[in-house]
């Protein structure tokens, strides 16, 4: 037993009833790696062995770990009230969270809907899509596009919309009526590129092959995220998410942006609406929303999606969708606390300040083995390994194993090592993460 009064046992089968998510199941149980404490940069292990955070737990502590503003906000509300229905009725912490959230959005992104998680806000987002054409008398504007290699999260909706194989493959058709166009990706053309790769905005237009094919009268909507996180770091061309928001518009197509990873300073600014300069339709918030202390997504709608509910429903309930935890209080009062510190902190401006000194220290590992491409833009960096023969993914989780033993925390997606601290990273946090990466990928076959 630790100090935290868990008992932690060494027996494999005690670690039987938990089937974790996206996890190797009989390899992990085998041989667990457990995390037993976090404070500011760092993870705890059950021994008392300190892991420097170079993820923000999972792309989502953004303002660090053990936040105590954070965790007194949800003490007192608990205290005071732990739960309250958001169905005709309400609590003063979810308009007040709502009403701070639209104050960091450009244009008319003002009107927020409450949900639990990444994958509830993508699903929520679509599910508007469909219902906002359908109260303009659009009803045939049903098909929604996604990407290929996009990640929507893993219900229903996100899932299809996704273009992850693995994550399509087991589970049949999903739901009908959805379409992808081809992903940006092209390491013999944008490979080692510093930021926004120069080629590619062109690829913007398969949208519009997929205009011609269905015709734009069956399309709802079209969903991306603007760095596609959970695929390895793949960044927007420049100039593609402006032309992808000129064929929306030319089609009465809603364009949708997935920014439960790229939301909350991430890329030096509030949102990548902001750093863009791209205003879509929606944007689905998770993670950083809350600093992931309590589970919360959002999704953000223009005002022009909100007003065609209210002025075409003649009574009654407008939308008929929801979550019995959405706007929870104890979730509320911890995003509203969160916001406060990125505020006080200034830990947008810091994310932007520190990104140079992070591509730098990403660019280090230029020429080192197994090294084929670095992806970065704000604090975000993607390292993609050159595959294993004959046992992709292999290489990269060697690597993510070893890392952990010298007491680094980095992220694995497929053969890509997947980089985005905390905020509140020192550049001395940024020089040990890719010193440790680099010693580790001279030790890995």
């Amino acid at each position: 037993m630790d100090d935290t009064g868990f008992n932690y046992p060494d027996r494999p089968n005690d670690l039987e009833s938990f089937w974790m998510p996206f996890t190797t199941n009989r390899g992990f149980k085998r041989a667990p790696r457990l995390l037993s404490g976090a404070r500011n940069m760092h993870y705890e292990t059950p021994d008392g062995r300190k892991i420097l955070d170079g993820t923000a737990g999972l792309w989502c502590c953004n303002a660090g770990h053990g936040r105590k503003k954070i965790a007194e906000a949800i003490k007192a509300q608990a205290d005071r009230m732990d739960f309250a229905p958001t169905f005709q009725l309400g609590h003063p912490a979810a308009f007040e969270f709502a009403n701070r959230l639209v104050d960091l959005t450009p244009g008319d992104l003002d009107h927020v809907f409450f949900t639990n998680s990444g994958s509830e806000s993508a699903d929520t987002a679509l599910k508007i899509a469909l219902g906002y054409h359908y109260v303009r008398g659009k009803g045939s504007k049903t098909r929604l596009i996604g990407r290929e290699r996009g990640y929507h999260g893993t219900n229903f909706g996100g899932t299809s919309v996704g273009g992850i194989v693995k994550n399509r493959q087991f589970y049949g058709g999903l739901i009908s009526g959805v379409d992808h166009i081809r992903h940006t990706h092209d390491i013999e053309r944008n490979a080692f590129s510093r930021g926004q790769p120069a080629w590619g905005a062109h690829l913007a237009d398969d949208l519009e092959r997929l205009v011609q094919l269905h015709d734009a009268s069956t399309i709802a909507a079209a969903i991306v995220e603007p760095v596609a996180g959970s695929t390895g770091v793949l960044v927007p061309p420049q100039g593609y998410l402006r032309r992808l928001r000129e064929i929306c518009d030319r089609h009465d197509i809603l364009l949708i942006f997935d920014e439960v990873i790229t939301g909350f300073g991430r890329l030096g600014a509030s949102f990548a609406v902001e750093r863009f300069g791209v205003e879509p339709d929606m944007v689905t918030t998770a993670k950083g929303l809350t600093n992931a202390t309590v589970p919360m997504g959002a999704v953000f709608c223009r005002r022009k999606i909100y007003d065609a509910f209210l002025e075409n429903t003649a009574s009654g309930v407008e939308l008929f969708h929801g979550y019995t935890y959405s706007g929870h209080p104890l979730a509320a009062v911890a995003g509203i606390a969160t916001l406060d510190l990125y505020r006080e902190e200034g830990l947008f401006e810091r994310a932007a300040a520190l990104s140079g000194y992070w591509e730098d220290a990403l660019w280090s590992l230029r020429g080192d083995r197994h090294v084929v491409d670095l992806r970065n833009l704000g604090l975000m960096a993607g390292i993609e390994l050159e595959p294993r023969p004959g046992a992709p993914t292999a290489r990269a989780m060697e690597t993510f194993h070893r890392c952990f033993d010298e007491g680094v925390l980095v992220r694995v997606t497929g053969d890509i090592i997947a980089l985005s601290p905390p905020l509140i990273v020192e550049e001395s946090h940024i020089d040990r993460i890719f010193d440790t990466i680099g010693k580790v990928l001279k030790t890995v076959d």
